[in-house]
């Protein structure tokens, strides 16, 4: 395998009239990586996605894929790489295996080549069972385990997923997430937007947090935790109103305090620790919770806490 990156971009630039999506990143992803782009809406990342994936075309900067470029070599790209859009584009009147046959036939594969892929593919989603099934009456899981095979019907080099999960029960996430996590055990290069910061952990070895059409701060999921905030949160409730000023009497107690309606949240390298010491102090809070800090603290440390419509 190659050390050159599959995707290398340098001062991306994505605009819509007046308006800039994307204002100007660098991103580099490996052969076997996983990488995601994580964000709030208008964040830039599915304008990120979308040049990426050869069909909305790069205002300016450089954009390189397998080492080609888009503007010229859309083409050659898009046939070595498969897309699992945000909302499924199955045909709903066909079967399961005639949505991926049909689809591989784009790829120029004979329909017993296609027949034969579309085999293997729907045993590795563990959808066999379904394969003469009209896709209609499918969950809304199946649907989007049919949506990554056929996005593997061509062997893809690089595999972009754009939400994979956005609207599927716990039990279906799970489910999808071990079918991706085998995708990358095999080797494949995949390419991740989400709003699920859990999903970011388990299936991201690196990851850019977008804000603003800007990479706001890269890195591995623990590596960002580490670099933005304490290993746990103690998080305690004083009651309606009385969280504010509570917080003069906590100075010192770990790293950073933030102040939400309902709660305070303490940064700190040991929990238990800083509640002890809020008990030292007489500070007795209604109740009280110690966890690990994630990569959601993460993200709304640099992304804000403003909901964006």
């Amino acid at each position: 395998m190659s050390d050159a990156p599959l995707i290398s971009a340098q001062s991306l630039v994505k605009r819509f009239g007046d308006f800039t999506a994307v204002d100007g990143i660098d991103v580099e992803v490996a052969p076997g990586e996983s990488f995601g782009f994580l964000g709030p809406n208008g964040a830039g990342k599915t304008s990120t996605m979308r040049m990426i994936g050869c069909v909305s075309p790069v205002t300016d900067g450089s954009l390189r894929i397998f080492g080609m470029d888009p503007a010229t070599d859309g083409r050659k790209i898009r046939a070595r790489m498969g897309v699992v859009p945000q909302l499924d584009q199955l045909d709903k009147e066909l079967t399961v295996e005639e949505n991926l046959v049909i689809y591989g036939r784009y790829f120029d594969l004979t329909r017993k080549q296609a027949r034969a892929k579309a085999a293997e593919l729907l045993d590795f989603v563990q959808l066999t069972e379904r394969a003469d099934s009209k896709v209609d009456p499918l969950s809304g899981g199946q649907q989007r385990r049919v949506s990554i095979a056929r996005s593997l019907i061509n062997d893809p080099d690089l595999l972009l997923l754009d939400e994979p999960t956005t609207g599927l029960d716990p039990q279906a996430r799970h489910v999808l997430w071990d079918r991706l996590y085998m995708l990358k055990e095999r080797g494949a290069t995949l390419v991740v937007t989400t709003h699920f910061m859990d999903e970011a952990e388990q299936l991201c070895d690196r990851l850019v947090v977008m804000d603003g059409g800007r990479i706001a701060a890269e890195g591995s999921p623990q590596g960002l935790i580490s670099e933005h905030v304490r290993r746990e949160v103690l998080e305690v409730r004083f009651g309606h109103g009385k969280n504010e000023e509570q917080v003069p009497k906590l100075e010192g107690v770990g790293g950073r305090i933030e102040v939400l309606p309902d709660r305070l949240l303490i940064y700190a390298d040991d929990g238990d620790a800083a509640l002890s010491e809020l008990h030292r102090r007489e500070v007795v809070p209604e109740s009280s919770l110690v966890r690990r800090s994630s990569l959601e603290d993460v993200f709304l440390k640099l992304t804000g806490r403003t909901l964006v419509e």
